[in-house]
């Protein structure tokens, strides 16, 4: 496998052993252990806007990945109706952070997208040969947003048995983290690891970095 936990290819989960809130959640006081990632430039790597940053951590347990992205926004612009659960089909049209992850073993093209928007609503994919399947994942999610500071933070939680049944903390997978900011074109893609496709595009699997698993 390619890279070190410290390159900048890499990301880190934690291992988290504590408790989980009533929204079935890490606390706030869980992130303190968290490694973190930053992005703030567009999908080819350029136009770095520092108030469109995102900082995403990792958390994992043997039962559920764990994720909470900070992201600096300029404008909000979200869909105003979901499915009765918040999940919310074309909700890349609006603004959202994005994660897509590939566990070990499966094919080039066949990966995990999940999305939250600054409102709360989501969807979840299996990405297999360029087609998109609702898989059901049990994924839960909370957003937070802070107008003063123009800060809007969402934390998710994906079963571990859905996204790998056969999981190994020692091998790692292939990840990915994405914003789409705009009411408009030209909207805002940011990457953290860049496509560098002529028009933006974020499902190149070959463009992706590592998640490595901290199992101290």
């Amino acid at each position: 496998m390619q890279g070190t936990i410290d390159s900048p290819e890499t990301a880190v989960a934690v291992r988290y052993s504590g408790g989980l809130d009533q929204a079935g959640l890490p606390g706030p006081e869980a992130w303190d252990t968290a490694r973190q990632v930053f992005f703030a430039s567009d999908w080819k790597g350029q136009n770095v806007d520092p108030n469109r940053q995102t900082t995403v951590a990792v958390l994992w347990s043997p039962e559920e990945l764990f994720l909470r992205f900070r992201c600096h926004y300029r404008t909000l612009t979200v869909f105003k109706q979901s499915d009765p659960g918040g999940r919310r089909d074309h909700l890349w049209d609006r603004d959202v952070a994005e994660i897509f992850l590939q566990p070990p073993g499966r094919e080039a093209r066949n990966y995990w997208e999940f999305e939250i928007a600054p409102n709360g609503m989501w969807i979840d994919l299996e990405i297999s040969a360029g087609a998109k399947r609702d898989p059901q994942s049990g994924m839960r999610s909370r957003v937070f947003v802070d107008q003063n500071t123009q800060i809007w933070v969402a934390e998710l939680a994906i079963p571990m048995r859905v996204l790998d049944p056969q999981f190994d903390p020692s091998q790692a997978w292939r990840v990915n983290f994405f914003r789409v900011e705009g009411a408009a074109e030209p909207r805002f893609y940011s990457a953290w690891q860049g496509t560098h496709t002529p028009q933006p595009n974020f499902h190149v699997p070959e463009a992706f970095g590592e998640l490595r698993f901290q199992t101290k």
